[in-house]
């Protein structure tokens, strides 16, 4: 009942995609988890470097036969200026509350080395042969794009509105993942700024499924079969689940973060850019209410990431969720502690259901 183009494309059981999300989340154990359960697991490789990629992907081929996917973040413009200083004075603040060196000055990403370490992650790829890849932030150039697909590689874009799905498009993707507002982490908005991007899933669906030919895959706040079922009602040829998956015995965030995603009601989840300097959805804690007056002051990502780095990683060691990225979808009622191949089951055979008994209610 749930095979399509999608699953028929991308190798898979079912319509079903983990998000692929950076900072150690996506650890192989989820990844593996989710391919052998009849998903596509996806690496979340936008703040590792190369090495690291080729080492996770390897360890990925050790734990399943199945396909799985590799997301990447497509480098944007950004600016190193005055912001940097006055960000880290404010920054210094939440250091001393934390009980770590305060930092004079932080040794910042130039774009040329973003850009090669981009490029060097896509030859990692390419030499091992990974099934697809997907992009966050962009879309990457022409050159990129032939050599992947000459490469066999299947290609998804991210689009937050119907203009960028159409973008991914005609710039040669496989298939488009519509990201709704509801979505958990950063924003994948590229043509318009923050404001304009912030589309709800139910109205992008079918907006996006009627202007572009591929695949559209769901993505925002589904946690269960209702959200699958209902995506596909929409138009879109599957899902792509991020927070439920976050909340999985085998993910690799914190318990700290997966308690506090369990825990969370939905008017707790709100949008941030300071730690990252890209507008992200979290669970609201000390960090975001303190920087929320300073939002303005701190620069773009990935720079404003680059100086939250010790931060993050200090409250993480110190199991301080006050001071940590909890990113999470707005759907967190939903969410349960289990296993991914308990979760792919209960989802799968929640949608079947609701879809078996459709024609009938009609």
């Amino acid at each position: 009942m749930l095979k399509n183009v999608l699953t028929e494309r991308l190798k898979i059981r079912y319509p079903m995609i983990q998000a692929p999300m950076a900072g150690g989340i996506t650890k192989p154990a989820l990844v593996a988890a989710v391919s052998n359960a009849g998903g596509l697991g996806m690496i979340g490789a936008g703040y590792l470097t190369a090495a690291q990629t080729k080492e996770q992907i390897r360890e990925i081929k050790q734990l399943t036969g199945k396909p799985f996917g590799i997301n990447l973040f497509v480098p944007g413009e950004f600016e190193v200026d005055e912001k940097v200083t006055a960000a880290n004075g404010i920054l210094n603040r939440v250091r001393k509350q934390l009980k770590i060196e305060a930092k004079a000055e932080i040794e910042v990403p130039d774009l040329h080395s973003v850009q090669d370490q981009f490029l060097a992650q896509v030859q990692v790829a390419i030499e091992e042969k990974v099934p697809v890849c997907s992009f966050t932030f962009g879309i990457p150039s022409r050159e990129v794009i032939e050599k992947l697909k000459q490469n066999g590689i299947l290609l998804i874009g991210t689009a937050t509105t119907v203009d960028e799905a159409i973008e991914v498009e005609q710039a040669g993707m496989d298939m488009v993942v519509a990201q709704g507002s509801e979505a958990g982490g950063h924003r994948g908005n590229f043509l318009k700024e923050h404001e304009e991007s912030m589309i709800g899933l139910m109205s992008l669906i079918p907006q996006v499924a009627d202007n572009v030919r591929i695949p559209v895959i769901a993505a925002g706040g589904i946690m269960d079969g209702r959200g699958l079922a209902a995506a596909l009602c929409l138009g879109a040829k599957g899902v792509q689940m991020g927070t439920a998956f976050l909340a999985c015995a085998e993910s690799g965030a914190p318990q700290s973060h997966k308690e506090a995603v369990l825990h969370a009601k939905e008017d707790e989840l709100v949008l941030t850019r300071s730690f990252s300097g890209k507008w992200a959805r979290g669970v609201k804690n000390a960090f975001i209410s303190e920087m929320k007056p300073h939002e303005a002051l701190f620069p773009d990502y990935p720079v404003q990431n680059t100086l939250t780095q010790d931060i993050r990683k200090a409250a993480g060691k110190q199991n301080n969720r006050e001071f940590m990225s909890l990113w999470a979808g707005q759907s967190p009622r939903l969410a349960k502690h289990q296993t991914a191949k308990a979760l792919i089951g209960h989802v799968i055979k929640e949608a079947e259901e609701i879809m078996g008994k459709m024609p009938e209610t009609l």
